[in-house]
């Protein structure tokens, strides 16, 4: 039986009534954060389709897709956690691009200071779950 985890930034997290990852605080967050740089990035200019518009779409959707891959893999620590870190490298990441993104003027600082202070809730998250697998794996 999974247990209740009191996250220090969120509160209880009742992982036993999880029936998905969709149903993840973290992941929720997450595919929120990816939603709204998918779509600001289509005004990125046309030359940075494949350099910076194609990296930050890459890194930040790898967030969302390694937190589902380490919820399929709960019976399994070791594996659990190491797509938790690819998932907090992955949120990294997506932070340089989104500072490159606000120093070329794709997007403003009020945006940029929204979506690096929604990343950081994640990587709390992440942070906080890594540390204390035992509580999240089966």
């Amino acid at each position: 039986m999974v247990k209740n985890y009191v996250h220090p930034y969120l509160g209880i997290l009742f992982m036993n009534h999880a029936n998905s990852f969709r149903d993840l605080v973290v992941y929720q967050k997450a595919y929120s954060l990816v939603t709204q740089i998918f779509y600001k990035t289509m005004k990125f200019p046309l030359e940075e389709k494949y350099s910076l518009t194609d990296q930050i779409r890459r890194s930040s959707r790898s967030i969302t897709s390694n937190i589902a891959e380490a919820w399929s893999r709960e019976k399994y620590l070791k594996v659990f956690v190491n797509k938790l870190t690819i998932a907090l490298g992955e949120e990294y990441e997506t932070e340089v691009w989104l500072d490159y993104s606000r120093d070329c003027k794709y997007i403003t600082d009020e945006l940029h200071d929204q979506l690096m202070s929604g990343y950081d809730e994640v990587r709390k998250i992440l942070i906080s779950i890594s540390n204390n697998p035992d509580k999240w794996c089966l």
